[in-house]
């Protein structure tokens, strides 16, 4: 940064944090637990509405998403945005009405409401362990981003001292403020992340007007990438979606791994139900609405938001492997050396081939095998990894044959710049050696306890997306304010999460199980207690979820994680509104028979192959939609076979105003809607015209 830039950065970064915490101490004297946790329910819809956002919206977004556009999936990933849309209506007008009756401060305890205790001591607990992952994640994503930028300028900047910074202002703030400090931080972050967003996808697409070259993806499905001379008399618009018509699809084929149109029909809705209707981190906000109507009208505004959020984040990403696909790739090499090295430290018997270049079909068939392929890698990167891996179990299973295929983004790598070689020609015999060698390697480890280790291969590094991007920014102050935008968005989810997991932890854990007749002041100082723990955690879970073997995609790993909670979640709560009569014992079958469906759809997905060919069993979106009709089928038999006496009766355990908002609810419908158009809009039909 210059200095400009600096302060700029600087003075933004003070300004949330002061206003979150002036605005949390007016009007507060010593804080009790409805003013800690749910801000004294006193939040306006335009506060509600800019908080959910902010909330939500962080580098899991602005890294992770924009990171998926990257990819092959193109628009598409911008279903988890839009159809949150249609979401948020449907909360605020099916959900909100009950949790404002029951008087709640956290999801867990409305489980007690309508079932009993364990059901919601045992939603808390996962509840609590998911989010440990989530702190982690979204705290990672925003010092990704700031490493890459690092790398850029010859920086090399450890993750750990970005995620301590994120985590330390983030903690500050809550531990002081509690949710009044939080949802005032949001809306200065909220604000500033959608306008930094539109400001980076305008450079972006100046900078794709002014170039002559850039890659586009030839097949979305394959993932095959070309570099593309562009008309010198087209604009950016033009040349944008000339390049990307065929990922400008909201519909990707059944047998895509990320986002299959099959998962459209449920399984991406369960953790959209889930996230904005029963995730404390997110509900937290509408809990402490000062009205019903409030609370709807802050729902609504947040929908209309989400229909915003794409253009600002997704279609960055697109553009950024656009300009920057050669970027992506290089920054991938250390991700693959690794992957090498850990292969070649188990299998010591595998000759170190250093170079093959210029090898005809003849001399290559001479290094056929694992090592040959291997050494198409840069050298020096691989043998400094080779050198310092420490490989723990000797079970480690080499590259699979669909790795190499040229098919795949990883294939092409390996045969760049040898297009006369097939795969044939390198070696015919190689599918075979290999998947030979995988199933010994698979008996051995069985034979003695353990798990066999393996390493993921690699082509771009997608989720450097937003720090190519932000290269873009000119060094005026404008730079300073994007990245203040940015970290603010993390510092706000990290924010939410932490004051939601603390939450959580104090008031259905604590209070729930080892100090029910806790004082106010007590329960306070544990959740700020809480705050510093979790945000503890999230510094050493950051640097963790660099591993490529976890995933190449940060919103990968938070939307699949969840899966173990959310579709049991939202059947027992649903079920829970609509079956009066289920037994209490559902809540408890519902959420922990969740765990064992998806927890077993995804152990068999990592250790068999016996979903091998079965497109719709690879995808854990799909997972949850099975999960949830499973969970959901018990429940009902149960409420079927042992029916309560009497319905359960929602009675009012609160004083705040419970009459809806009629305009809510018509601007709800428009926004349903617009959700509508956009679908077929970008559906083949729509992009075909376009």
């Amino acid at each position: 940064m210059g200095t400009l830039d600096l302060l700029v950065f600087v003075a933004f970064i003070a300004a949330v944090v002061c206003v979150g915490l002036v605005k949390s101490r007016e009007a507060d004297g010593e804080k009790d637990s409805q003013d800690y946790f749910l801000a004294g329910r006193g939040l306006t819809w335009w506060l509600v509405g800019f908080s959910l956002i902010a909330a939500n919206i962080s580098t899991e977004q602005f890294v992770g998403m924009s990171g998926a556009a990257a990819s092959h999936v193109g628009l598409a990933i911008a279903s988890y945005e839009w159809l949150a849309a249609v979401t948020l209506v449907v909360v605020a007008f099916g959900f909100l009405p009950y949790f404002l009756r029951a008087g709640i401060f956290t999801m867990p305890q409305f489980l007690e409401y309508r079932y009993n205790r364990a059901a919601r001591l045992i939603m808390a607990a996962a509840t609590v362990l998911i989010y440990l992952l989530l702190l982690g994640a979204v705290t990672y994503s925003g010092a990704l981003t700031v490493r890459t930028l690092g790398d850029k300028y010859g920086m090399a900047i450890p993750l750990w001292q970005p995620s301590l910074f994120i985590a330390v202002v983030a903690m500050v703030y809550v531990v002081a403020g509690g949710l009044k400090a939080s949802v005032w931080a949001d809306l200065l972050q909220g604000s500033a992340l959608i306008l930094g967003g539109a400001i980076v996808m305008w450079l972006a697409l100046a900078r794709l007007g002014a170039v002559e070259q850039a890659a586009r993806v030839v097949d979305a499905s394959t993932g095959e990438v070309a570099v593309q001379t562009l008309d010198p008399e087209a604009g950016p618009i033009e040349r944008f979606f000339d390049l990307n018509a065929n990922r400008m699809n909201m519909f990707l084929p059944a047998s895509d791994p990320v986002l299959p149109w099959t998962a459209l029909l449920l399984g991406v809705w369960i953790p959209n139900f889930y996230y904005w209707g029963l995730n404390q981190y997110i509900t937290q906000r509408t809990l402490g609405s000062s009205s019903l109507a409030e609370g709807q009208k802050g729902i609504v505004f947040a929908a209309y938001l989400k229909l915003l959020i794409p253009f600002v984040v997704v279609v960055p990403g697109i553009l950024a492997f656009n300009l920057f696909h050669e970027d992506m790739r290089v920054l991938a090499r250390k991700d693959v050396a690794g992957a090498m090295a850990k292969y070649l430290k188990a299998n010591p018997e595998t000759d170190y081939v250093r170079t093959v270049e210029g090898l005809d079909s003849a001399e290559a068939a001479e290094h056929a095998g694992p090592a040959y392929l291997l050494a198409l890698y840069d050298s020096d990167e691989q043998l400094a990894a080779f050198k310092k891996l420490k490989v723990t179990s000797p079970f480690v299973l080499p590259i699979r044959r669909d790795d190499f295929d040229k098919a795949t983004p990883v294939g092409r790598q390996v045969f760049e710049n040898r297009e006369d070689l097939s795969w044939d020609e390198v070696n015919p015999e190689l599918a075979a050696e290999i998947q030979a060698y995988n199933a010994g390697v698979r008996r051995a480890a069985a034979a003695a306890g353990v798990s066999p280790e393996s390493q993921a291969l690699v082509a771009y590094k997608y989720d450097t997306a937003l720090g190519q991007l932000l290269d873009l920014l000119p060094r005026n102050g404008l730079f300073g304010f994007v990245m203040a935008a940015l970290l603010g968005a993390v510092i706000s989810s990290l924010a939410a999460m932490l004051n939601a997991a603390s939450s959580i932890f104090t008031l259905d854990l604590v209070r729930g199980t080892v100090a029910p007749d806790a004082s106010d002041r007590t329960l306070v100082l544990i959740g700020r207690l809480a705050v510093v723990a979790f945000a503890t955690v999230a510094c050493v879970l950051s640097p963790l979820l660099s591993d490529p073997d976890i995933s190449n995609s940060v919103f990968t790993i938070i939307q699949k994680g969840q899966g173990l909670l959310s579709p049991g979640v939202l059947a027992v709560f649903v079920l829970g509104l609509l079956l009066r009569r289920a037994p209490r014992v559902c809540g408890v079958v519902g959420l922990v028979l969740n765990v064992i469906v998806y927890g077993g759809l995804w152990w068999i997905s990592e250790t068999t192959q016996l979903f091998q060919g079965i497109g719709f069993l690879n995808n854990f979106l799909n997972w949850m939609a099975i999960s949830f009709a499973v969970c959901v089928a018990v429940i009902v038999a149960l409420a079927k076979l042992a029916p309560l006496p009497e319905p359960i009766d929602f009675h009012a355990e609160t004083s705040l105003d419970l009459t809806g908002s009629r305009g809510a609810w018509i601007a709800g419908l428009v926004a349903i809607g617009l959700t509508i158009a956009l679908y077929a809009t970008f559906s083949p039909l729509g992009v075909a015209g376009m």
